[in-house]
């Protein structure tokens, strides 16, 4: 099968190898669509793998070609997403079925082979059935989804229910932000609130005009880089700032932005991969104690099998067609050319949200 494999730091090529056999409790998935994550740029050219040679790629979908001992033959043909965090099932948080904080994890696509190549090696387990109605496209982004769906769970906001959480603020419009500000409509448009309170902190063109076309309005959405966002947010909120902050960045300057701009009582959900060492001047944890603020961090999300988990609510919605996250496509390759997507991510020669690959 060709595979897009990464040998050594920068070393990312097309290779001929041979299929994975399908172990104990596995499937063998023929992958039909591979979306390249933000955070497989850093892996292959700057803080290198766990091993090498690796085949990249954890957010992808496919159709079950074969199976192993074990799995129920039922999978075998079924078109599948696939949950890329692999828990040992042992520890304190498995035994709480927080898979997602599972202590001893495994995980396609940077501790074992992922979803670059032809075909891949899945714990059934791992598996979620599509409908019909759900595309190889949209599957492929259903692990950015369920993060951003699993973010606003921890902000304490209902998915669909009704809140009390009037003011929104999402900083960094990557896919994750992209995605949440997406779902954060879609909740509102659920409640029959409308979207004048969220606010929408980017700081490109492309970013603006993708918001936009979600149904943002023009006059919540901030430049960061043109405008003061502190300023900005006192005129659209008064005094007091949003009730949530989602921080989509993991930068000093973005993460005491958000605890200058939360009001007393407030929630700050922290989504944003650290670009490096964070520190909190005296001030700004000042701040975090008279104001009383909430700060959650969140990685991943949960998928435990059952029907309210968060890869389960994403299905329910791509189903009601409430959520379009292939609009977010800016760019698709087929296997052979993804390199180029990775150039594109990392010398950012060219405005992008998802780059996919197609199979």
């Amino acid at each position: 099968m060709k595979a897009l494999t990464l040998h050594k730091l920068g070393d990312l090529r097309i290779d001929e190898t041979a299929v994975p056999h399908p172990g104990e409790n596995e499937a063998l998935v023929a992958v039909r669509a591979a979306g390249i994550c933000g955070s497989d740029i850093p892996r292959t050219y700057k803080t290198g793998a766990y091993f090498y040679p690796l085949i990249p790629g954890h957010e992808f979908s496919g159709i079950v070609e074969s199976i192993g001992a074990g799995v129920d033959s039922r999978w075998r043909g079924k078109r599948v997403g696939v949950f890329p965090l692999i828990p040992c099932r042992t520890c304190m948080p498995c035994r709480k079925k927080q898979y997602e904080m599972c202590r001893h994890y495994s995980y396609l696509g940077s501790r074992r082979n992922g979803g670059f190549a032809e075909y891949v090696a899945v714990p059934s387990d791992n598996l979620i059935e599509l409908a019909e109605d759900i595309s190889y496209e949209q599957a492929a982004m259903m692990e950015p989804m369920a993060v951003a769906v699993h973010a606003i769970r921890k902000a304490g906001i209902g998915t669909g229910k009704k809140d009390t959480i009037l003011r929104i603020a999402v900083c960094g419009l990557g896919t994750i932000g992209m995605l949440l500000v997406q779902f954060l409509l879609d909740s509102r448009k659920q409640q029959g609130i409308g979207a004048d309170n969220i606010f929408v902190i980017g700081n490109k063109e492309f970013q603006k005009q993708t918001v936009l076309n979600m149904g943002i309005p023009e006059s919540c959405y901030i430049d960061g880089a043109k405008t003061d966002v502190g300023s900005r947010l006192s005129e659209l909120t008064g005094e007091a700032g949003v009730d949530v902050f989602f921080e989509c960045v993991g930068k000093n300057e973005t993460i005491s932005m958000a605890v200058d701009n939360t009001a007393p009582a407030g929630r700050i959900v922290l989504t944003g991969n650290p670009a490096s060492d964070i520190s909190l001047s005296q001030s700004v944890y000042w701040k975090i104690l008279r104001n009383q603020l909430t700060i959650a961090g969140t990685w991943n999300s949960s998928f435990t099998g059952s029907c309210d988990d968060d890869w389960h609510y994403v299905c329910d919605r791509l189903l009601q067609k409430a959520i379009m996250p292939e609009r977010l496509i800016t760019h698709r390759y087929s296997l052979e050319n993804l390199g180029q997507g990775f150039e594109i991510m990392r010398d950012k020669t060219q405005d992008y949200v998802k780059i996919m690959g197609i199979m």
